[in-house]
């Protein structure tokens, strides 16, 4: 028997998004990604730990971005729109370029010059993007489509559209739709915070229906270099060789501290070796590969871990890490690693360079006869 046919995040959960029931989803299949368990990262947390992966990567552009964006282009569709706008470290772009060729739209994309992933630049140019670099940040960027968005007919598909984390909040819902229930706690790279923000709004939402009985604490994670919110101020020049979240002054800001407070979890800040070592974790002891931003949600957690967090807190909140149920643990993976091709290398071993002989490779191995 065949598995039921997915038809893209608008098709499965219509009921809660904002759109006319007879609006066509402008759609990729987008959605759908896999909760991986993650048993090397378990161990390394402790007793009686599950972990899952909720790997956003294997989206159809490779990255989180596209839930928001099938809502954010189906509703400019909606609206008449014909062009659509966004600033974009990376991920936005490729997104938003990709969902506006399929409705036949043109694009617009403005992204900091020489502080783009070449995945993520590949995908956008290739789509059809009409692509400029501007010497400046990701917030330069935002400035200027915010302007051009108020002052001409484009829509603006940044993270401060609205429904951008309507469609982004879906991911909550699979979460729970697979597990059964909300995990206890919910670890996700914040750069410009609407997917934290996105999810906490699908996790009330499904509380507020009674789907869910309980709600996680969310475990937010930026890089240290680019970490407004747990300094509390602007950082003007954000630094972080994870790109995806190399931002200043969140977008959703308030948002994020808002699903902060209420859930009662953490935003936090991880070093860029951390990420790093967490990166290498994931790819070779997990078999996922993930850009390095990604890979920030899984350093949290790591680091946490180590410094015993769930010993302190989880034992009088809902029991299991002391008492023998389970602790579960969910850690949103946002993009492909495939989309930073550039520190893949820079982090992995290089091939070594040998003549084409059988004894070149055995110097280098120890392989068992048969």
């Amino acid at each position: 028997m065949g598995a039921a046919r997915w038809d893209g995040i608008i098709a499965a959960y219509r009921e809660f998004l904002p759109i006319r029931p007879d609006t066509p989803a402008v759609t990729l299949n987008e959605g759908n990604t896999p909760l991986i368990p993650a048993p090397a990262v378990a161990r390394e947390v402790g007793p009686n730990v599950e972990v899952f992966l909720k790997f956003e990567g294997l989206n159809p552009t490779g990255s989180f971005k596209d839930r928001g964006m099938t809502m954010a282009v189906t509703k400019a569709v909606e609206e008449g729109s014909n062009a659509v706008m966004c600033a974009s470290t990376g991920n936005t772009s490729a997104s938003a370029a990709a969902y506006a060729a399929r409705a036949g739209m043109s694009c617009i994309v403005i992204i900091p010059d020489g502080n783009i992933a070449l995945g993520k630049l590949a995908q956008a140019l290739m789509h059809g993007a009409k692509v400029f670099a501007v010497a400046g940040n990701f917030d330069d960027a935002l400035r200027i489509v915010r302007e051009v968005t108020a002052q001409f007919k484009i829509t603006l598909v940044n993270s401060i559209n609205p429904y951008r984390l309507q469609g982004q909040k879906t991911g909550a819902f699979e979460i729970c739709d697979v597990l059964g229930d909300v995990p206890d706690y919910h670890f996700i790279p914040v750069g410009n915070a609407g997917n934290i923000t996105a999810y906490w709004m699908g996790y009330k939402e499904y509380h507020s229906m009674g789907l869910v009985q309980r709600l996680p604490k969310m475990m937010g994670f930026q890089a240290e270099g680019a970490a407004p919110i747990v300094r509390g101020h602007v950082v003007e020049k954000p630094e972080t060789l994870a790109t995806a979240i190399r931002i200043g002054n969140p977008a959703s800001w308030k948002l994020a501290e808002a699903a902060r407070d209420e859930s009662g979890g953490v935003i936090d800040m991880v070093s860029d070796e951390e990420i790093v070592a967490a990166y290498q974790f994931l790819a070779q002891q997990e078999g996922v590969f993930c850009e390095p931003a990604s890979a920030a949600s899984v350093a949290g957690l790591l680091k946490y871990a180590r410094a015993g967090y769930f010993s302190k807190h989880h034992a009088t909140s809902v029991g299991g890490y002391a008492s023998g149920a389970k602790l579960r643990i969910v850690c949103v993976l946002t993009g492909h690693g495939l989309k930073d091709p550039k520190n893949a290398i820079e982090f992995s071993p290089k091939p070594i360079s040998v003549p084409a002989t059988v004894d070149a490779i055995l110097e280098h191995v120890t392989l068992e006869r048969r």
